[in-house]
């Protein structure tokens, strides 16, 4: 992760992560009333597909431009395919470990779509959304695992109903998602979680 960044200077106050840069998406709601957040989702996503760190001509990563609706549909063919696409998540974790908020951990992310865990339908009513960099054919890096690991462990602090329930899209919505995919290495993060703990 970026060197300024630690695990101990991770922390959440009323809903955003100190270490995270605040980059608001309107693609955002209230959660249900009376909702305990008790389950973290794991997701990829690359812009266009497999490529990394691209921008548009504004200078912004496609990725947080797809995120706050200010994607040019027009500036690459795949875009034409998700175009007036309304999606966001809680955090976007780049490449080098650097962490983008776009929405309050506590309002609810629209990441999942139709979903289910443990019977439970609409994941996005009481999940945590978590973006990585990356798609399913290539390995994430070091510094994502080195920050994501600190970014859960801050998750299960201010949530701790969330410890049990660490999860891949592609179990929330299977057939339909493939993220993380096989290269996410879920012992490594677990086991680098644990050392948190």
């Amino acid at each position: 992760m970026p060197s300024s960044i630690t695990p101990s200077s991770m922390t959440i106050n009323g809903g955003l992560l100190s270490a995270a840069t605040w980059l608001a998406s309107p693609n955002f709601n209230n959660r249900p009333d009376n909702t305990t957040i008790d389950t973290i989702v794991i997701h990829n996503i690359s812009l266009p597909p497999d490529e990394f760190g691209a921008c548009g001509t504004d200078g912004v990563h496609y990725v947080k431009a797809l995120f706050t609706n200010q994607l040019d549909w027009a500036a690459h063919p795949y875009f034409q395919t998700i175009k007036g696409a309304e999606v966001s998540a809680h955090l976007f974790i780049e490449r080098d470990g650097t962490i983008t908020q776009l929405v309050n951990f506590n309002d609810r992310a629209w990441h999942a779509g139709r979903s289910s865990y443990l019977g439970r339908p609409e994941c996005n009513d009481y999940s945590i959304g978590i973006e990585l960099e990356g798609s399913d054919f290539v390995s994430f890096t070091s510094e994502q695992y080195d920050t994501l690991a600190a970014v859960i462990a801050a998750i299960y602090s201010a949530y701790p109903k969330t410890r049990r329930h660490l999860t891949g899209h592609s179990d929330i919505a299977p057939g339909r998602k493939t993220d993380p995919g096989d290269y996410f290495e879920w012992a490594k993060l677990r086991s680098m979680v644990a050392k948190q703990l």
